[in-house]
């Protein structure tokens, strides 16, 4: 690991195959805690490389978990998180908005490190107890529409970097890593980023795929489409900046979409807005979202016909019936 740390003070890179290797090695115990540490404290000052990501993800998927998903064409609503702004469980709620409206998601989940509270936290709260039992996820797609996979039970590597994450606090290149491995592997993919430099690294990844794909970048720094201000979206075909005005909407107070300081608190903004008490600006942000997301898997359809779709999935309790039975399974 010296000469590891070595290499990267000098601000050289890694290749893909040694990238892999390094973090098959942290994954493996290969290395200490304090080596581990500041490896990925030297990636939180330096931006890394798509070889580089490439190859950590690479890692992952060698190391999981593995399960057989070939019968069903997923969706994934995830963010990188790591943008600091504390805001309520937006895209956990899109995806069973997504799933009220009939379609297949495959929810990636965990705790929350950088911010306050991650879906993991927010689900188990709720009642929900994580599985990677084939048969249950199949049941979960089959009766909920949606399946929740808790990152830790598919990702052995998890177990290792999260204590050492949870004493940093802060985002490091596994926050960068969370979208890309989603153990469905789906074919659809909602994603939102940080920073526009990382979602130009996501497009040179996704575009090497099959995947039908949007990431997601709010220009005022949040993962998601905020509803603060404009946004960019970059997919197969293209790549635009979306001001508000052009979707009619006027732009929110960000302290209406923040998500409390306790899991309590979050669990309870999650729990009135599926249960469609929510009010107007936390409706609006989560159905953006989900629209974004069924414009993914639909890509002819106008970002108004999504949102309809996403806002008759709320109203009508279809989103609240999945997440009711996906607890109920």
């Amino acid at each position: 690991m010296k000469k590891i740390l070595s290499h990267l003070f000098e601000h050289k890179s890694f290749t893909r195959k040694e990238a892999h290797e390094i973090l098959t090695n942290i994954a493996t115990g290969k290395y200490n805690s304090s080596q581990i540490a500041s490896f990925m404290t030297a990636y939180s000052m330096r931006a890394i490389r798509e070889e580089e990501l490439e190859g950590f993800r690479d890692s992952m998927f060698d190391l999981s978990v593995k399960r057989d998903y070939r019968d069903y064409k997923l969706i994934d609503l995830c963010g990188t998180g790591g943008d600091g702004k504390n805001t309520f469980n937006i895209s956990t709620l899109a995806s069973f908005i997504v799933a009220g409206a009939g379609h297949k998601v495959a929810k990636h989940g965990n705790y929350g490190v950088s911010s306050g509270c991650g879906s993991s936290n927010v689900m188990e709260y709720l009642g929900y107890q994580f599985s990677n039992d084939q048969d249950e996820i199949y049941r979960s797609l089959d009766e909920a529409n949606i399946c929740f996979l808790h990152a830790p039970l598919f990702h052995p590597a998890m177990k290792t970097v999260a204590p050492i994450r949870r004493e940093l606090g802060i985002k490091t290149f596994f926050n960068m890593l969370g979208p890309l491995i989603n153990p469905a592997n789906p074919h659809y993919q909602s994603v939102g980023v940080f920073s526009l430099e990382l979602a130009r690294l996501y497009a040179y990844i996704y575009q090497k795929t099959d995947k039908q794909f949007s990431i997601i970048h709010a220009l005022d720094g949040y993962d998601e489409v905020s509803l603060t201000g404009s946004f960019k979206v970059i997919n197969n075909g293209a790549e635009q900046i979306t001001t508000l005005k052009e979707l009619g909407f006027e732009a929110i107070n960000p302290k209406d979409i923040r998500g409390g300081d306790t899991v309590e608190e979050a669990a309870g903004i999650f729990k009135t807005i599926l249960h469609n008490e929510g009010n107007d600006v936390q409706n609006r942000v989560v159905l953006a979202n989900a629209a974004i997301a069924i414009h993914t898997i639909k890509p002819e359809a106008s970002f108004h016909e999504c949102f309809l779709e996403a806002e008759e999935s709320l109203l009508s309790g279809m989103a609240l019936k999945s997440f009711k039975t996906l607890l109920k399974l």
